[in-house]
């Protein structure tokens, strides 16, 4: 699967270069944004990120689509984990610290449901954060997603159990 371009006011999204691998370990490598996600590490190893950018195209053919934000520099990244067979995705995304409060991750969650609700025809899209992270939330919320659950100490974080809150929209809601 090709990664395309979807452009929105302020905000595109691309498929990541390797020429984004500095900005990435900078911006990703923050004890903040790893501190709110699940898989990004911190520190963030030397290497990761050309490493993690050079498994785009495999992972795109895999269903797990990976965009760059770009809001005149790259300010963060937003996937889609795609379970076609089941009509359905996860959304996950992170935002580097210097870009927090800009609404850059509420456009790009926008973009990234209308892309798999055209495009992709799927009938569910959802995601989830860790609790004490309710800007993402809020980014949810702004863009239809509706609370479904609480997973309660769901996952282990640097020692710590975490609850993860879930929020989806279906293709119906997406529509009205």
């Amino acid at each position: 699967m090709r990664v395309p371009v979807l452009r929105g006011e302020r905000v595109t999204l691309r498929p990541f270069e390797m020429s984004d691998a500095p900005r990435v370990q900078q911006l990703a490598g923050a004890r903040e944004v790893a501190l709110n996600t699940l898989l990004i590490p911190h520190p963030y190893p030397d290497g990761a990120a050309e490493e993690w950018i050079g498994l785009q195209k495999q992972k795109a053919e895999e269903g797990h689509i990976n965009f760059a934000i770009d809001a005149g520099e790259l300010v963060g990244a937003i996937g889609l984990v795609t379970k076609k067979e089941w009509g359905r995705a996860e959304v996950g995304y992170w935002i580097g610290v210097p870009f927090w409060g800009r609404g850059y991750a509420t456009e790009a969650t926008g973009l990234i449901i209308g892309y798999g609700f055209e495009h992709l025809n799927l009938n569910r899209i959802y995601a989830g954060y860790f609790s004490r992270n309710r800007s993402s939330g809020r980014v949810m919320e702004k863009n239809g997603m509706k609370y479904e659950g609480t997973l309660r100490q769901h996952v282990k974080k640097w020692d710590e159990y975490v609850d993860i809150v879930y929020h989806a929209i279906l293709r119906s809601e997406w529509k009205k």
